[in-house]
């Protein structure tokens, strides 16, 4: 039996794995098919974890594109700068429909795990000078909080064995290894970065080994670019 790290960095462990509903789910990129999962964690209490599927096409036919995305409400919704999140759901829910194939498993693990209302107090630490890895250890958590342990089993439910992985962190790729999911590829999810997000991404790069490249864009075509955003 799988286990999902809690807060204090102990473990809990998991429990059955339910589809909940399943449905169509129109879109800019096309029409996904949406699944909601939970799955029940054993810690006296009951409690769950859950995660939306959005699938294109025939998963049966090789390894498709798969993509493991956190929530991050801020980038996602209010347009932060001060990540990629945003732009990388954006980059894999467009490479899947090129393909015509492919799925995104969007798991509620906002802050890399530890929470919105933390994620903001790991903002303000880092708006005083530390970077995302020493904010998050001064509020006693972990550089990285997820756990990617769901992903996997979803992808055995859905009878997806083998994927081509849209990431650039390591520690997924591993994750997907050890739930006995084969990655036969990683394929880069890269961003160009902001004025706003270099330093996190640097420190994602040189500190948590992300692949990375981190080509910097011209600050007038950045400029012009925010200009006509706005």
């Amino acid at each position: 039996m799988s286990t999902h790290a809690n807060r204090t960095g102990a473990t809990a462990q998991t429990g059955t794995l339910w589809r909940i509903a399943s449905t169509r789910l129109p879109t800019k990129w096309g029409m996904f098919e949406a699944v909601g999962y939970e799955r029940d964690l054993l810690t006296g209490a009951r409690m769950v974890e859950t995660a939306l599927v959005l699938s294109l096409g025939d998963l049966s036919q090789g390894p498709p594109l798969l993509r493991i995305h956190s929530q991050c409400l801020t980038g996602e919704v209010f347009g932060s700068l001060r990540c990629d999140c945003g732009g990388q759901l954006n980059l894999a829910m467009q490479a899947i429909a090129r393909e015509g194939r492919g799925l995104v498993i969007y798991e509620y693990q906002e802050g890399r795990g530890i929470g919105l209302m933390a994620k903001l107090q790991a903002y303000e630490l880092q708006d005083a000078g530390i970077d995302t890895i020493e904010a998050n250890h001064a509020l006693g958590f972990k550089a990285d909080f997820r756990d990617f342990s769901l992903a996997a089993a979803i992808l055995h439910d859905l009878r997806v064995p083998r994927v081509r992985l849209l990431t650039n962190n390591p520690h997924k790729v591993r994750a997907l290894s050890d739930g006995g999911i084969e990655v036969v590829e990683r394929l880069s999810c890269e961003v160009d970065p902001t004025a706003h997000s270099l330093a996190y991404l640097r420190t994602k790069k040189q500190r948590m080994g992300h692949a990375l490249t981190l080509d910097i864009p011209n600050p007038r075509n950045e400029a012009r670019g925010i200009a006509t955003q706005l």
